[in-house]
């Protein structure tokens, strides 16, 4: 979930490292930032076809690294 840089810093980024998976959303109000309880970055969320959470890890560890590279 993109926040802090522009969405032309983004897209950039995405273009230049070939990402295509997980989705990146972009959200300059920070409003799904407070839905969703983020605090800080790097964070994980797992969210159903509806948008609720199914879970979260904080922070980059080895789990994290995992569930992203198995997606």
């Amino acid at each position: 979930m993109g926040t802090q840089d522009s969405l032309g810093q983004a897209e950039d980024f995405l273009e230049r490292n070939s990402v295509t998976t997980p989705l990146m959303t972009w959200d300059e109000s920070f409003q799904t930032w407070d839905y969703y309880d983020v605090r800080g970055q790097p964070v994980v969320i797992l969210v159903d076809p509806n948008g609720n959470p199914l879970g979260q890890w904080n922070g980059l560890t080895s789990e994290t690294v995992e569930l992203v590279e198995n997606f």
